[in-house]
């Protein structure tokens, strides 16, 4: 065989999502030229570990005119239903002419004759093939509804939910809630088995509390985020044993939408709409009380034996309320500078805590352990206290004004440069949103983490400023 062997590229298209990608999409856009990408294969390795069971719940974040739904609403439902005939598949869009849409553009894959001749066991039923609905006749189905519409009687082994919100109704709180309210009352219970089966959401950012973000509050979900403009560095999967490492600054896509198209785009939208829907982050970049500009930045910290390191703890408000966050900052300073080394930041009951607070002391050789003396933290600075754990003693921290004036007393410290975040860290993009969000945002655990350390480390070194007198007064 060469490599122009129909038997060899017929096997590569029923083997490679990517490759059936490109051919789908010179069916569905004759004559328009297919400019693959890195991201594609990105988005096609994470579909495939859905299709082999290795990823139950599948989040994409990605911007407009990305090939996300050709991707993941047309082409993957075709290559599974190709792969495995009896698979129940239901799909949801904002609209019933989106999906629609959709579902007749996967239909038209399906009937090709070079998709028959890929998959002979796979044909759709003369007897049900709708426009939205139809079914193999191996009993298998894609189904296809609008956010809020019927789906009774109807159950799945997977549901693909694509752009679930329209752009122009992201500021609605009603109509985000309704679509939140339908996916936990409706959709969630449409799974054929609830252990087993599979979700897939894919959109771009509206806002904080859009479907994604509603989600990402819930355990087992993998997130594949794709901002237009890389913010950090960071390697992603794009195929078995193989990563795209992506530069902070780089450009999703430069053949498609280089650097002055997306700046045009920036200009045009406005920050908080282009920080969503291209950077996959719903709140403006700069933040309200807080400029991510301002925080300084290191490549390696100082040697550990320059620093004192101080640990700041913002516990969950209550010991049973497990499905909040407790977060610790490990901060290294040296002078007037704070050298932020690491976030840990995880739902944990009391024993839990209790021990992770021992284990990262122990780690980092703190010197300083600070804990919010409210809540669970008020028994937790009690037991650590009275048992010998070869730790400091806790020191119990009791702030005296709300979030917002807490935050906003530090924000001058931060501004003149005393701050330092490292360039690179896995927890940077989720510290940003959530500094960015503050305080309309869903969480809060890390600011206040910060802002406690912050106010200790500066009410300590005014205390031990000494006045000297100049001599001759």
């Amino acid at each position: 065989m060469t490599q122009h062997d129909p038997r060899l590229l017929d096997a590569m298209l029923r083997q490679d999502l990517h490759s059936f990608l490109m051919r789908s999409f010179f069916t569905l856009n004759p004559g328009e030229q297919f400019l693959s990408n890195w991201h594609l294969h990105a988005l096609c390795w994470h579909l495939e570990q859905v299709r082999r069971g290795k990823i139950k719940r599948l989040k994409i974040e990605v911007p407009p005119r990305s090939l996300k739904s050709v991707t993941a609403s047309v082409a993957f439902p075709a290559f599974l239903l190709g792969h495995d005939p009896t698979r129940k598949i239901i799909t949801a869009s904002y609209s019933a002419d989106l999906a629609a849409k959709h579902a007749a553009d996967c239909r038209a894959l399906m009937q090709s004759d070079w998709y028959r001749r890929l998959f002979p066991a796979t044909r759709i039923s003369d007897s049900k093939n709708q426009e939205s609905n139809y079914e193999t006749t191996r009993r298998g189905y894609r189904y296809a509804t609008s956010i809020g519409g019927t789906l009774t009687g109807r159950g799945g082994d997977l549901i693909i939910i694509d752009d679930p919100l329209k752009p122009e109704d992201a500021m609605s709180e009603a109509r985000r809630e309704a679509v939140n309210g339908w996916y936990s009352r409706t959709a969630l219970s449409r799974l054929n088995n609830k252990a087993e089966n599979a979700i897939i959401l894919v959109q771009q950012r509206l806002h904080i509390d859009d479907l994604a973000g509603h989600v990402e509050q819930l355990e087992g979900w993998t997130t594949l985020r794709l901002p237009a403009i890389a913010e950090v560095d960071n390697s992603i999967e794009i195929g078995p044993g193989k990563l795209y490492h992506r530069k902070a600054g780089d450009v999703l896509h430069p053949a498609r939408e280089p650097q002055h198209v997306l700046d045009s785009l920036r200009r045009a939208l406005g920050s908080a709409t282009f920080s969503a829907q291209y950077q996959q982050c719903p709140v403006p970049a700069d933040g309200e009380i807080v400029k991510w500009g301002w925080f300084q930045s290191y490549n390696e910290a100082p040697p550990r034996m320059q620093m004192s390191v101080i640990q700041s703890w913002d516990t969950a408000s209550k010991p049973e309320e497990h499905h909040d966050y407790s977060v610790c900052t490990t901060w290294g300073t040296v002078g007037d500078r704070l050298y932020l080394l690491d976030i840990d930041r995880a739902r944990r009951d009391f024993p839990s805590l209790k021990r992770r607070v021992v284990e990262l002391a122990k780690t980092w050789d703190a010197r300083t352990i600070l804990i919010e003396d409210k809540g669970s933290g008020t028994s937790l600075i009690q037991q650590l206290r009275t048992e010998h754990h070869g730790i400091p003693y806790p020191t119990a921290f009791m702030p005296k004004e709300d979030k917002l004036t807490r935050l906003h007393a530090q924000s001058s410290r931060i501004e003149a440069g005393h701050v330092y975040l490292p360039e690179r860290a896995s927890w940077l993009d989720h510290l940003r949103t959530e500094i960015a969000a503050f305080p309309q945002g869903r969480h809060d655990d890390q600011v206040d983490s910060i802002s406690q350390a912050l106010a200790w480390f500066f009410a300590r070194r005014s205390q031990r400023m000494v006045m000297v007198p100049l001599s001759g007064f």
